[in-house]
Formats: C-alpha cells, sequence, structure tokens
C-alpha cells in the first residue's frame, strides 16, 4: 500500500492515508492491521471499489464512497464486522474507524483527491 493523504475541498486534508490500488491490497485490505485512528486522521482508500465487506474485522468501520471525479456520493456510518455495504455509484472507498464521519462531516459533492506522500510538499516521502 502507498501512503499519502487525502485533500478534501474547503476542509483540512485527512493526513495518512493509504492506497489500495493493487489486486493483493485491496484483498487485504485493513484485516490483520492495526486499528485505524478513531479521530478520522487515518484511512484506507480502495479503488477501483463500489462495495466493502467487514468480514474478520474488530471494530465498526465508518465508509465513505467516490465516483471517478472523486466526488463524494454517499457514506455509512458503523458498519458492524460481518457486514456488507455497496454504493452503486462508487468509483473508490475510503475506510474509516467507525465515528470518523461523524467528526469529518463530509458533503455530497465535495471532492476528494488522494496525493502520494511523494508529491506532497515537506513530507519527502514520510507519511
Amino acid at each position: 500500500m502507498r501512503p499519502g493523504r487525502i485533500e478534501r475541498d474547503g476542509a483540512p486534508p485527512i493526513p495518512q492515508v493509504w492506497a489500495a490500488d493493487r489486486w493483493a491490497s485491496r484483498l487485504r485490505g485493513l484485516l490483520a492491521r492495526p486499528p485505524l485512528a478513531e479521530d478520522g486522521s487515518q484511512a484506507l482508500l480502495i479503488a477501483p471499489c463500489a462495495s466493502v465487506h467487514t468480514i474478520g474485522m474488530r471494530y465498526p468501520l465508518d465508509l465513505v464512497y467516490l465516483d471517478r471525479a472523486g466526488e463524494v456520493v454517499g457514506w455509512r456510518e458503523h458498519v458492524a464486522p460481518w457486514r456488507f455495504s455497496a454504493c452503486r455509484r462508487a468509483a473508490a472507498t475510503v475506510e474509516f474507524h467507525g465515528g470518523a464521519v461523524a467528526r469529518l462531516q463530509p458533503r455530497l459533492g465535495e471532492v476528494w483527491r488522494w496525493r502520494s506522500a511523494r508529491d506532497v510538499p515537506g513530507e519527502g516521502g514520510q507519511a
């Protein structure tokens, strides 16, 4: 998985986001990884992805669905372990620890852009 961040229209960025954009990293997702921060400062971007399962998770997830242009097209809060969620218009899904969406307050149509840590000035490839 590649480290980076998500920049949002008119809102503070999400500083620590890993991109799962290859088959193996999408398949594994968050399984057998340390829990994401509960404050919404960490996330996993899965692309392409229009549906998510929480089989094997030990904590609930908040999910934000993005279309091909990066616009927020929906979200689901507190998806419990052993559940499934999908969004027909989604091209990518951002996974957070449960409770993060309430803090982040996404807006429908808001644009989220993932940037590699290598492309973020001052981060020097470290995230």
